[in-house]
Parts: C-alpha cells; structure tokens; sequence
C-alpha cells in the first residue's frame, strides 16, 4: 500500500479516526502539534487529554441517547470508549474516569500500533492534496482558521467554553457535605456515594446569586462576541437569565438527602465528582465559568463545605471554533469545495467528549473505505452516530447551526401505534432500534 492518511490533531476524535483507519490496514499518519506548541487548556502531550470535564456524561443505553452512543463505539470497537471503561471511576449512572491515567492509556496503545506514525507540528495551511482528516477540535490554531474560512468561502463560527474548577478533597468539609449520587443512582457503593453535595439555605442561595452577578468577569478581546453553547454556560451568565435559574439546572437539590440533617430539604446543592482515581481530586459539576480567578476563589468558598477549599485548577473562558457543516460538508464528512479534506470531532459542529470521538470513528472508517476503493456509508439517522452526521452534514438549519449533543430529538420519531408511549417505554424503543440498525451497518461492513 503506498497512500496514507494523515489526521491532524490528537484529541478524542483524531486519535479515534486513527485507530479506526490504522485497524482497517491503512498507514496512519498523526500529526498532533503538542506539547511542541502548547495550547493554554492542555497540560501534557498526551494524546486524548481532557480538559473541561471527566465526564463521558450518560452510561444508560437503555433510556439515553448519550448511552445509546456509548454503546455503539463500543459495538465499534472504539478506542476511546474502550479505554475509559478501564479507567472509569465511580460517577453513578455516569462514565467518569481518571483523565490522566485514560489520556496515558490512549497515548500507549496509538503509539504502539505498527500502522500509526507521529509528527509533531502545527499544521497552518490546508494541503493541496493526499487524503487527510481535519480533527483540530475547539483550540483550531489562528493561522489554520484563516486558511478554513478562505477555503470554504465561509466565515467561520465560534461559541464561548469555560472550564469548570478543580477543589483539594481533603479541603472539602465533610461535616457539612455528605456523599451520595442523585437518587443514589448506581449498582455499588461506591456508585451510590460517587458526588460530594454542599447543601444551601434559601439565604445562602440568594447571597451566592449575588456575589455571581457581583463578581469581576474576563473580558473579551476587540471584536470577539459571547455566542455560548447552552450545553455548556458559564453559570454567571445563568444566574443573569433568572436568579432562580441555577437552582433548577446545576444546583438543583432533588433526588438529595442530607444525611447530617435529613428532615431538613436543601433549598439548592452543589455537587462535585471525583476527578481522578485516588479520590484526591474533585471538579464543581457544571460549574463553568468566565470570573477573573481572584474573584471565582471569594465566590466558590461562600459554598457551604467550600469555606476553606483549595483549588488545584480555577475555570476559564476559551474561543471554540466550528464550521457550519450543513453548508459546508458533504454526507461523508468532505468539505465539498476540497473533497480530499475530512473533518471530524468538534470542528465538525458536535458538542463533547462522546460525540467528538464517535465523529472521529466514523471520519477514520470512512477515509480507510475510501483508500481501499469503496464508499462506506454512514449508519442510518435512527442509529445515534447517524443521527449526529445526520444532523450537521443537513438535518440543521445552517442559517441558526450551532454545536450540538446527541439527543433523542434528532432521532427520527417512533411509530406509536397502539397509543402514546410513556417516555421510558419511547426511550427504550428509540435505543432497542439503534442497535439492530447499527448492529446491521457492522454486518454490512464485515
């Protein structure tokens, strides 16, 4: 064999693609430019490093669409869903792991497969030819972006994305927070017990509000504007949509009991998760945020059970970078006006870690098929990988895209004869079809 593929970026998407294309028999060439030149969110050279969250959200292939996708790269023999079942941790009825122990594990395994190379560099131009896959996720380099915008005769797009803070556990105070998950989700102990929860009082709640609205924010450069990602909000910017706001989305206190006080409901709860293996480490669950950091240390320790909190990483703002896919990609993730350029992961207008990668998986077998001379088409749109490629290559309106989780609402509907179906009965059925049809995409490919 004599062509290769080249995958520029090492996130979870690029180093998805490369497993996929390098297992189908095809030379992989990745080109990741770190830790040569760094980014300000990432902290080492490893390959598939997170950086917001822990989280892969939703385990449940049952009754949810993030689960249902789950399964299906793990059905796909997916790196990234492999590795992070190795190096879960216990999250309730989520997939949490220890991000540097996962990042390590993914980095060990593509460097040992005898069909993947690696360069270090930045790409800053778009090449003129070769079969390449584009997966340079939110942080896409300036000079990049400008050879994307005047190659697609597109401006190119960009929301707001905060990271959320990392607390000491042994700086937590445990005589006011308790340990449980909500509705003590979870088959061990240690799924049940897997969140810290800090209780407030309607008082506390409302002083809190207030220091938020309060508080020194980051400011934004000439010319940029806050186009933030619902899914991802600072809660500053919540708070300002409605003081009650936070206390029916990240602070919500149902499913909660304390147990240093149980007849007595909490009027919100803060919830944090273990951030690594050793439990030493915990992140302040959808508590993204654009404060100046002096300002986010004041604020977070007006958290009952945070009062002497130390932090070993405060949030920050950053500028993602998307295209608009349904304008500019064709169904097999190509830009149409340079159809040897794929693009994969977040670029590609997919919000997370899970439907980043599962956009990787299916840019990497694409681009094997089509250096093996054959087309591989995408899993059918009631398959939740379909539904994603569905979506951004022209199921979305290009005119108001913007980056998108996986949800049963791009699933097309279910026929419910025999009358309406109770949610669970729907979800259930929305999932049992996705795997026979993804299940049947396999075959096809074997």
């Amino acid at each position: 064999m004599t062509q290769e593929l080249h995958i520029v970026g090492g996130g979870m998407a690029g180093s998805e693609a490369a497993w996929q294309a390098a297992n189908a028999g095809i030379r992989v060439v990745l080109h990741e430019m770190r830790p040569k030149v760094e980014t300000f969110a990432h902290q080492t050279g490893n390959f598939a490093e997170m950086v917001c969250s822990n989280s892969f959200r939703s385990d449940d292939d049952a009754q949810n669409a993030v689960g249902q996708l789950h399964w299906e790269m793990g059905a796909a023999d997916g790196l990234i869903m492999q590795t992070a079942r190795e190096h879960r941790l216990p999250a309730g009825g989520a997939l949490a792991v220890d991000r540097e122990a996962f990042a390590q594990a993914v980095t060990e395994k593509l460097r040992a497969h005898e069909n993947i190379s690696f360069v270090s560099e930045e790409i800053t131009e778009l090449p003129s030819s070769g079969h390449w896959i584009f997966a340079t996720g939110p942080l896409t380099s300036q000079s990049l972006g400008d050879a994307l915008r005047e190659a697609s005769g597109q401006d190119r797009l960009a929301f707001f994305d905060a990271i959320a803070p990392i607390v000491y556990a042994d700086t937590i105070d445990m005589d006011i927070a308790w340990r449980q998950s909500r509705y003590d989700k979870g088959e061990t102990e240690d799924e049940r017990t897997a969140y810290i929860n800090c209780p407030m009082t309607k008082d506390q709640y409302e002083a809190f509000i207030d220091a938020l609205l309060a508080a020194e924010k980051t400011e934004f450069h000439a010319g940029e504007t806050a186009g933030y990602f619902d899914g991802c909000l600072p809660i500053e910017v919540m708070a300002e949509r409605g003081r009650e706001t936070l206390r029916h989305g990240p602070m919500k206190p149902v499913g909660l009991t304390n147990e240093h006080d149980p007849q007595v409901k909490a009027y919100a709860v803060v919830q944090l998760r273990r951030d690594n293996a050793l439990g030493t480490l915990y992140n302040i669950v959808g508590f993204q945020t654009k404060m100046k950091y002096g300002a986010q240390a004041d604020v977070f320790r007006m958290i009952p059970g945070l009062q002497d909190a130390k932090f070993a990483r405060l949030g920050g703002i950053h500028r993602n970078t998307f295209l608009n896919s349904p304008t500019l990609l064709d169904a097999q993730m190509r830009l149409k006006s340079h159809p040897h350029l794929r693009f994969a992961g977040q670029i590609t207008g997919v919000e997370g870690y899970v439907e980043s990668a599962a956009m990787g998986l299916l840019a990497g077998r694409m681009a094997a098929a089509e250096l093996q001379g054959r087309e591989l088409p995408p899993p059918g749109p009631d398959t939740a990988m379909g539904a994603l490629i569905t979506h951004i290559t022209g199921g979305a309106e290009a005119k108001t895209f913007q980056p998108m989780n996986v949800n049963f609402g791009l699933f097309p509907p279910i026929d419910a004869k025999g009358g309406r179906r109770g949610r669970k009965d729907r979800y259930k059925a929305y999932t049992d079809r996705a795997k026979e049809t993804f299940n049947q995409w396999l075959a096809d490919q074997s």
